[in-house]
């Protein structure tokens, strides 16, 4: 079972190689770069956890639509959510804050929110895009790890 797991991942990861062969063109910019910082988390009074987002366009790409599925950990490390994130449109050098409120989630209960995929991103002009994975950086002001 187990080789037959790593045959299949040595696949995959090879053929993510040669998929992002392809964005090499927009990673030539310098700075060609897409933030997404969890700035503040808090606990709503129904519960929940509101999260609060600046996503940062510093390229000079304009972005007519982003968003991201993520992963959400509870306190013991398992994933208890897998949602998608919207994040909307962001000319090239826009920055933009976003709120997520996650019902019946404490804050105190999430250890962790990864970057699981992107689930759309879209240039100005219409064309599909994987420079919102491949410029991202992510950081966060909270005790809550985000990343990819």
């Amino acid at each position: 079972m187990k080789q037959i797991f790593k045959k299949a991942f040595r696949g995959a990861a090879l053929a993510g190689s040669i998929v992002g062969l392809g964005a090499t063109p927009l990673l030539a910019q310098d700075d060609a770069r897409f933030s997404l910082e969890l700035n503040n988390a808090a606990q709503t009074d129904a519960g929940g956890c509101r999260l609060t987002y600046v996503a940062t366009n510093q390229s000079d790409l304009g972005l007519n639509q982003t968003a991201y599925q993520v992963g959400v950990f509870d306190a013991g490390g398992v994933v208890r959510r897998i949602l998608v994130l919207e994040f909307g449109a962001l000319t090239a050098g826009k920055t933009r804050i976003v709120l997520f409120d996650l019902a019946d989630q404490p804050c105190t209960d999430i250890s962790r929110i990864i970057v699981n995929t992107v689930a759309e991103c879209t240039l100005a002009d219409g064309q599909a895009s994987d420079f919102c994975l491949t410029g991202l950086a992510t950081s966060s002001r909270t005790d809550i790890q985000f990343g990819l």
